[in-house]
């Protein structure tokens, strides 16, 4: 048996041991930075926390601090702590407002080609513990078509795309649909692409960014995207950044609050029935370590 069959037992093993009790990922992404990513991906965590949901927030925008700003809170550990020195998946999980939980990746992603098969049946038995902790686990992915971007969003059962109406933001998220069609591995059957247009005047605006990204998806990628509807423009949001307070939680009775809720309740009653069976955060990771370290595989 070699190197490559080794670890993919590995993490076979240990999604065995939490077969049927893995949180739903739901990853969000966006072509380009400056969409409202971030932003989106706490106020949903917040709506999904009130209907009831147990919810993590895993912040893979590495480099970028935007959820634990957020949050107003600066984590003391990251995923590289428990990695490489010895710290526990509890030691680095970071309690965020109303019971939301979120973790930091740090530098783990970037460093994960010096990992031993040790470290990877170590790594696995932590994150699979994550997905026995949460119903629902928000990746938030860094902005663009980086490597590790695609990974994440080709291995989730569910992908929250953020788009606005600005051309530009259009654009960069077909680049990023067209990526995702022509990566390894991709199964258009088994991931649901959902579309939310943020920083739209009204619902019409919104459908019809949907339209344009719906249009050359199909036509060009044979890809078919599930519209959830918009958020709208609110002066709101950015007072809720400046204070470092997600919408949701300070301004109950903003549009952009009550957009939150409905696309939480959307995607709470939308179980995504035709998916074939949860990979889990577990085996996200280990499709990265093959990207970026091939010559072992």
């Amino acid at each position: 048996m070699d190197q490559a069959e080794k670890l993919r037992n590995i993490v076979k093993a240990q999604e065995a041991e939490t077969k049927g009790t893995g949180a739903r990922m739901i990853t969000v992404t966006s072509g380009k930075g400056g969409v409202g990513k971030s932003s989106v991906s706490v106020n949903l965590a917040i709506q999904l926390q009130k209907l009831g949901h147990k919810v993590f927030i895993f912040d893979a925008d590495f480099g970028l601090a935007n959820v634990e700003v957020m949050f107003g809170a600066v984590p003391k550990y990251n995923l590289s702590d428990v990695i490489f020195r010895g710290k526990q998946i509890e030691e680095i999980i970071i309690d965020g407002p109303m019971g939301i939980k979120f973790v930091s990746g740090g530098s783990g992603i970037a460093e994960l080609s010096n990992l031993t098969k040790e470290n990877v049946r170590f790594l696995s038995s932590k994150l699979t513990r994550l997905e026995t902790m949460a119903d629902i686990i928000i990746v938030d992915t860094g902005a663009g078509i980086s490597d590790t971007v695609i990974e994440f969003v080709k291995s989730s059962e569910e992908v929250l795309l953020v788009t606005t109406p600005e051309p530009t933001s259009i654009t960069d998220s077909y680049a990023l649909l067209k990526a995702l069609a022509r990566s390894e591995n991709f199964d258009k059957e088994y991931t649901t692409i959902h579309l939310l247009a943020n920083k739209a005047d009204n619902v019409v605006e919104g459908r019809v960014v949907y339209n344009k990204l719906e249009l050359v998806a199909e036509k060009f990628l044979d890809m078919k995207l599930n519209f959830l509807g918009y958020i709208p423009n609110d002066s709101y949001v950015m007072k809720a950044v400046m204070q470092q307070k997600p919408v949701s939680m300070i301004y109950e009775n903003a549009k952009a609050t009550h957009a939150f809720k409905r696309l939480a309740e959307c995607l709470s009653n939308n179980s995504v029935k035709e998916v074939k069976g949860r990979r889990g955060i577990s085996q996200v990771f280990f499709n990265i370590l093959k990207r970026a370290d091939k010559s072992r595989f």
